[in-house]
């Protein structure tokens, strides 16, 4: 039997893409049924495109009883009031990233999912991408021994956009700025693959357009013992390809095409997405999982964990508590960054950023 949804807010774009793939795969038993904006626009687009039946208000949305589970993918400022309310109106909650704007209303959410005991999932599609999946099982299968250094690039060429400075995701009172939206992903990558750190040195700049703020930043996570983990992010990037580099005791791992500005853009026929040598083989070993054709297509891939997880058919993807810690190793680049240092993740002036 299909589980029923409804859409709290569509301001975060990755929503259509699960909304499509639900539509389009009964398969997955997902019937998305209504959806509330603050945004009249999106709203009647959402009905348009989905026949989601559009709502008055969020309260009126969350008090129908035949709708099971919620998707908040409003403005950022607005997803701890709405998981708040969704947590007391008994629903499963699906979260769009990233968690919040401040450590604060990370610390609400955690609280609201635990008071209420509902089930609750961060939707981070780097967590599920089958290439990153294959990445971590290799790692903890031990055949590559110990990890010295991990180097995530991830990036976008929004900045370059021209009317970007006019985008609700430019926003800082409704989203902070880009790096806290889209830097998260790597940052929680590295959290999901590693760990939690105990230290970072982050360096984050606006170099292309003043307006816009924090377009490229590199922050650097050391663990005890190692590894250290690079996280490089650029939103004016136009074209790349080298995604993902691990550097470990017995052999390498190598990761194309697996962000925007490697995947949308001209490959080479034929290119393997990720290989990965050992000093055993003496030899590369490609993996079997092709690269997709697009970067959407890496988006659309979350639709189907996220059904699952709505069924009780498997875990969360990233729990409240996760969603937290990872929100917690971005802000403190911001720490990290103005003071010109090296902060630990449990820096207690985090929570004030």
């Amino acid at each position: 039997m299909a589980v029923t949804v409804g859409v709290l807010g569509l301001a975060h774009g990755h929503v259509n893409t699960y909304l499509t793939q639900w539509r389009d795969h009964p398969e997955m038993e997902v019937r998305a049924v209504a959806a509330w904006d603050h945004d009249a626009g999106r709203l009647a687009q959402a009905e348009k495109n989905f026949g989601l039946q559009p709502r008055g208000d969020a309260s009126q949305l969350l008090a129908d009883p035949g709708i099971e589970a919620v998707v908040v993918a409003a403005e950022t400022s607005l997803h701890a009031s709405l998981v708040e309310q969704a947590a007391a109106a008994g629903k499963k909650i699906v979260l769009q990233k990233p968690m919040a704007l401040t450590l604060a209303e990370g610390e609400r959410i955690v609280s609201a999912v635990e008071r209420a005991g509902v089930p609750f999932t961060l939707a981070w599609q780097m967590r599920v991408d089958p290439q990153n999946v294959q990445m971590k099982e290799l790692l903890a299968s031990g055949e590559l021994g110990k990890v010295f250094m991990v180097r995530r690039r991830h990036g976008l060429a929004v900045h370059t956009w021209g009317n970007f400075v006019e985008l609700w995701h430019n926003k800082p009172e409704l989203n902070r700025d880009i790096w806290a939206d889209d830097a998260a992903h790597a940052i929680d990558f590295i959290h999901w693959l590693l760990g939690v750190p105990e230290t970072v040195t982050a360096e984050i700049a606006t170099i292309h357009d003043p307006r816009v703020p924090n377009d490229n930043g590199i922050a650097i996570y050391r663990y005890p013992g190692g590894p250290i983990a690079e996280v490089v992010c650029s939103f004016t990037c136009p074209a790349h390809e080298n995604t993902t580099e691990i550097v470990c005791e017995k052999g390498s791992i190598i990761q194309n095409y697996g962000d925007v500005p490697s995947c949308n853009v001209p490959r080479p026929e034929g290119a393997p997405g990720l290989k990965w040598y050992t000093l055993e083989k003496k030899e590369w070993t490609f993996s079997e999982i092709a690269s997709p054709p697009g970067h959407g297509h890496r988006i659309a891939g979350l639709a189907g964990p996220l059904a699952e997880f709505l069924h009780g058919r498997r875990a969360p993807i990233a729990t409240a508590e996760d969603g937290l810690t990872s929100l917690r190793m971005t802000l403190a680049t911001y720490l990290s960054s103005r003071e010109g240092r090296r902060v630990t993740i449990d820096d207690p002036r985090v929570a004030e950023i």
